[in-house]
């Protein structure tokens, strides 16, 4: 999966034609549709024939049509049973449900994805992709257990040698401990982020009852890029989720999944011989 909300438009089509040329195997893209570049990314989803398109942070509404009409499988990102079945209505294919433990943006609601993938269970019939704290095997047992059809993992990916953030962020998610991300920004856009000099100084701006336009001043242009991308741990904005506590070691993206799906299958044989 490609995450097109920190590209230009050039740089997602680059990135598509990367993926192509050194996979024969099926990708897709996840698009925010509160960014700028959206219809952009619309267009060059559709000219490369990208066959699946996480959505997230919009209404599912505005392009799920337009990118079904083209064969393209739509996935929508939902913090909620209520928004889960808007998804569903829209005519998206599936839907990832994403509890506040997750880094990046986020729900306002604050529902742990122990709950809500129950209870989105509950209100639709397509399938659930779980989101939110998952980074090993074991967790990825759990969140099937409750009811999910798969998982999504993004923070334990942030720690690989592929990665594109910079070292400093990667050293600085290895070093996180419990307690040490926050859900932040509920009035602008919620985003989970780990305390540095930016988180405090927009938290006492919140505190304060800053206005959304202070917020945005505050926030500016650049400020994830600044901290991601460009290793900046003091002023830059820095998105993980609470699973990065977990971590304790930069690996290659490929040896993630082998070991994810190692320990998934060593915990689901646990369970199957137990006396329970």
């Amino acid at each position: 999966m490609l995450g097109s909300g920190s590209m230009y438009p050039e740089v997602l089509k680059e990135q598509i034609r990367k993926c192509k040329e050194n996979t024969q195997a099926p990708f897709g893209v996840n698009i925010p549709l509160l960014y700028p570049n959206i219809e952009e990314h619309i267009q060059t989803i559709i000219e490369e024939k990208i066959p699946v398109v996480f959505s997230s942070a919009g209404n599912p509404k505005t392009y799920t049509s337009r990118l079904k009409e083209h064969g393209i499988t739509v996935v929508h990102v939902v913090s909620s049973s209520k928004f889960a079945v808007k998804a569903q209505e829209a005519g998206c294919d599936a839907i990832v449900a994403e509890g506040f433990e997750a880094g990046g943006h986020n729900g306002r609601e604050e529902t742990t994805t122990m709950v809500l993938i129950p209870a989105v269970k509950k209100h639709v019939d397509i399938p659930v992709i779980a989101a939110g704290g998952i980074g090993n095997g074991t967790q990825m047992l759990a969140a099937m257990i409750l009811g999910a059809e798969g998982v999504q993992m993004g923070s334990r990916f942030v720690a690989s040698e592929e990665a594109s953030s910079h070292e400093n962020f990667k050293a600085q998610v290895l070093n996180t401990k419990e307690g040490d991300t926050q859900l932040s920004l509920k009035r602008l856009t919620p985003v989970r982020l780990i305390k540095n000099d930016f988180f405090n100084l927009v938290n006492e701006a919140e505190n304060k009852g800053a206005s959304i336009h202070e917020l945005e001043q505050i926030l500016g242009r650049g400020r994830a890029k600044k901290g991601m991308f460009e290793g900046d741990l003091i002023e830059g904005e820095l998105e993980i989720g609470q699973v990065s506590s977990l971590f304790d070691s930069i690996m290659p993206a490929g040896d993630i999944v082998k070991q994810t799906w190692m320990e998934f299958c060593n915990e689901a044989e646990k369970i199957r011989t137990s006396n329970w």
